[in-house]
């Protein structure tokens, strides 16, 4: 870290090329242990029957809590901006899987 980043508090996050794609993913599922949260990120397509989890996320109880209101206040900036997120009234495709527990 740099003299300057030392001194104002700041952060240099790099984001390579591959990881800047990004991965599509409709479909989190969220297990959790005493220490630890699991998001597994899925893309489920339609007439499938196998999807595979794209990414997997392994967070403290802590952060995850931070995420859930970093995700609720850009939820509501968004909302702000371009009006309410609609939510259509339609089951969730059928998931018969069995996702592990998380252990410590």
């Amino acid at each position: 870290m740099d003299e300057k980043n030392k001194q104002d508090g700041s952060l240099n996050i790099e984001l390579g090329a591959e990881i800047a794609e990004g991965q599509y993913a409709n479909l989190a599922i969220i297990s959790h242990s005493f220490s630890e949260f699991i998001i597994d990120y899925v893309n489920i397509m339609p007439g499938v029957p196998k999807a595979k989890v794209k990414s997997r996320i392994i967070m403290t109880p802590q952060h995850t809590k931070r995420l859930m209101r970093a995700l609720a206040e850009n939820i509501s900036k968004f909302e702000a901006a371009f009006g309410e997120i609609s939510e259509p009234n339609i089951a969730p495709p059928p998931i018969n899987m069995i996702t592990p527990a998380g252990e410590a």
